[in-house]
């Protein structure tokens, strides 16, 4: 995945003297004041509700033949961020975790291993070693996961603790009170901070949106989100309902289309929470081919944040190869 490139602009300071990232052509003026930024947020084109519900039920509709459905299970799999972020993780369930990720299927070594671990950031470094040169991403939830309330140095150090654990992505939160109060700078330039922070680890930024009220705010996030460095966008912490649905996802992948039309640059998309069948992942399938193109069916810029979702991709891949269904330990439990 292409690193987003930062260039620091020397006359870009807040008031506390922290650098801040220059907007990116076209949008150089943007960030340069609360007004400008809300101006520019509110002036992007407003969502139809009803057309995107719509569209995406037509979309829905989208019959798959056996061997086009083949392909989208192993990519699917192949895009899992396979995740555990609960109060009673332990190393064990985060190891056992890891040896699925590594070899979903043990009787089938053609089946894709999974794109990610999540965890939390003190268990990246369980993760990590687990994982060995596996190829797989260990990211770590930050920033106060999942609620966001923590001063902004708690966040980083946060941030940076998790990365020096072992972490190579790492999956933040928007301060969604602040954006609600229309304070979308401070919401920037946290996104920014956090990056920095990230070092070369990939970011990932979650916006909840089942706390945005609206999908004009998804849009609006999304850019912010954008225009800050993010390397991903997220729909949800997996924690709060609704999470990932198909119109907040529509929303989203325009977003990463028209950004790239505009800067050049790709930016990933990640929903999560929701997301337990093959069904539902490829109803996301079809939606990413029909709004952003093939581009985006690669495991370097599509994800899906999911525990559940990989076994069902599982005995869905079993019954295709085989005619029948297996019995419940086919799949271990996450």
């Amino acid at each position: 995945m292409a690193c987003m490139t930062h260039v620091l602009d020397p006359d870009a300071l807040p008031d506390d003297g922290r650098a801040l990232m220059a907007p990116l052509p076209p949008y150089d003026d943007v960030t340069r004041s609360d007004s400008a930024f809300r101006a520019f947020l509110h002036g992007l084109p407003g969502v139809d509700q009803v057309g995107a519900e719509s569209r995406v039920a037509m979309l829905g509709t989208r019959s798959i033949k056996t061997t086009s459905k083949a392909w989208a299970i192993d990519t699917a799999i192949s895009m899992v961020d396979l995740t555990t972020l609960e109060g009673a993780d332990t190393p064990g369930k985060v190891r056992s975790l890891a040896a699925k990720a590594r070899r979903p299927d043990p009787g089938d070594p053609a089946c894709p291993h999974v794109a990610a671990v999540c965890v939390y950031g003190d268990l990246a470094g369980v993760a990590r070693e687990a994982l060995g040169d596996s190829g797989i991403h260990v990211a770590a939830v930050a920033t106060a996961f999942p609620s966001g309330r923590a001063s902004r140095a708690v966040k980083i150090a946060d941030v940076q603790d998790a990365v020096a654990n072992g972490a190579d992505e790492i999956d933040m939160v928007i301060d969604r009170g602040a954006f609600l109060s229309g304070r979308y700078l401070d919401v920037y330039e946290e996104i920014v901070a956090v990056k920095e922070a990230c070092g070369d680890a990939h970011l990932k930024v979650i916006l909840e949106t089942g706390e945005l009220v609206t999908l004009d705010n998804v849009r609006r996030a999304s850019w912010i989100a954008m225009l800050a460095g993010g390397d991903f966008i997220k729909t949800s912490t997996g924690k709060v309902n609704p999470a990932a649905t198909l119109p907040v996802s529509l929303v989203m992948l325009e977003a990463v289309r028209d950004f790239r039309a505009a800067t050049g640059r790709q930016i990933g998309f990640k929903p999560a929470g929701g997301i337990r069948t093959t069904k539902d992942a490829i109803k996301h399938l079809v939606l990413i081919n029909e709004t952003v193109g093939a581009d985006w069916l690669d495991p370097d810029w599509f994800r899906f944040g999911a525990s559940s979702l990989l076994n069902d991709l599982l005995l869905q891949r079993q019954k295709l190869r085989t005619g029948h269904y297996s019995g419940p330990d086919y799949v271990t439990v996450d």
